[in-house]
């Protein structure tokens, strides 16, 4: 349940988001999006590609304001509270950034479970038991008030990067400070793998490295190179690829639901072609990014299959920890887990048609 909003508090909000809506009788329709992030991101790419596609295929009956930073909200928490109350139509929040409410979502940053963009794409496609089951419990969690429409991509992979040496296997990490993020998950995994887990805000990351503060992170290449973190010292990335970095984009329920079936379909549509700019962004960014990498010294380590399955299975006690520390942890792992599999098999029978 979502914190400081009570059950007639959200009664209320309700009653008066209903009655505020703009029904596509006619009356515009104005929906505000929010992104903590800047137009460089692969969020604001999404969030133009869908102003795009809802703008025109409503033939003008929505329109969507954009508004990047933090001009509406400044945190994961403040910007969920603003999609529950009405004053923010959508939002996009990590994994991180909306554990607080739903610490279920965590379930993302669990390490080895997606082999590649391909799987993780298939696995985050509207109708699989994984997604079916994180739009239930969204909408379970915060009392019906918000609506989980998609899950996207914003950075491409987890991979651990560090100031001081190429980590090559898990005994490679012994004794750095890893910064995390506040959520639990990470810190979890960080300590797994030998490492000191550091919470550092992220504004803050550039001089923590530059001061020693911290030794390393878990990011994907185009936040590296954005950031300018080599500049401060990180040389090391190895390419493990141990999380997606999903983005979860949320939208007011009752805003929904208050449209006509038409507009609905029109709003649908639209997340899945944000859904779709997200997953190609990273990647060709990413080119660049690696590019840059290399040609400012930068050092990148791609684990062999052997080291990579020694990475997962010293990262195999946070598996049972999500499951017995994380309300509705297990229930996700399993959705999870099962939607993986069902979408490997179907990919290892696509391919094997492809090659013949």
């Amino acid at each position: 349940m979502l914190k400081h909003l009570t059950s007639a508090a959200l009664a209320a909000t309700m009653t008066l988001g209903a009655a505020a809506t703009a029904w596509a009788d006619g009356h515009a329709i104005t929906l505000r999006a929010t992104a903590n992030s800047n137009e460089n991101d692969e969020d604001y790419d999404g969030l133009v590609v869908f102003k795009n596609y809802v703008e025109s295929a409503s033939n003008g009956a929505i329109s969507v304001e954009l508004f990047i930073g933090t001009q509406l909200c400044g945190n994961g928490t403040e910007c969920l509270q603003g999609i529950a109350d009405g004053t923010i139509d959508i939002y996009v929040a990590t994994s991180g950034g909306s554990s607080g409410i739903f610490p279920f979502v965590q379930v993302l940053d669990l390490p080895y479970l997606m082999a590649d963009d391909r799987v993780a794409e298939a696995a985050m496609a509207s109708g699989t038991e994984f997604m079916n089951t994180m739009k239930a419990m969204t909408l379970e969690n915060s009392g019906e008030a918000i609506r989980l429409m998609t899950v996207g991509n914003t950075g491409g992979w987890r991979n651990f990067a560090n100031t001081q040496r190429p980590i090559e296997e898990p005994g490679d990490m012994a004794g750095l400070k890893i910064r995390t993020v506040v959520a639990d998950l990470p810190q979890e995994l960080v300590r797994a793998l030998g490492a000191s887990p550091t919470p550092i805000p992220w504004p803050e990351l550039f001089t923590s490295f530059q001061t020693g503060v911290v030794e390393g992170s878990k990011n994907g290449i185009t936040d590296i190179m954005n950031m300018k973190f080599p500049e401060a010292g990180l040389q090391y990335v190895t390419l493990d690829g141990h999380a997606y970095m999903g983005a979860l984009w949320f939208m007011n329920n009752e805003r929904f639901l208050g449209m006509d079936e038409g507009m609905r379909r029109v709003i649908v549509d639209g997340f899945y072609q944000l859904q779709q700019a997200t997953f190609a962004s990273p990647k060709r960014k990413s080119i660049q990014a690696y590019e840059d990498f290399v040609a400012g010294g930068g050092n990148l380590y791609v684990p062999t299959p052997e080291q990579k399955a020694a990475f997962k299975d010293a990262a195999a006690p946070v598996f049972d920890w999500f499951k017995d520390n994380i309300d509705g942890g297990e229930r996700i792992f399993d959705a999870l887990n099962a939607t993986v599999a069902e979408v490997e098999a179907d990919l290892e029978a696509v391919r094997a048609a492809d090659i013949q």
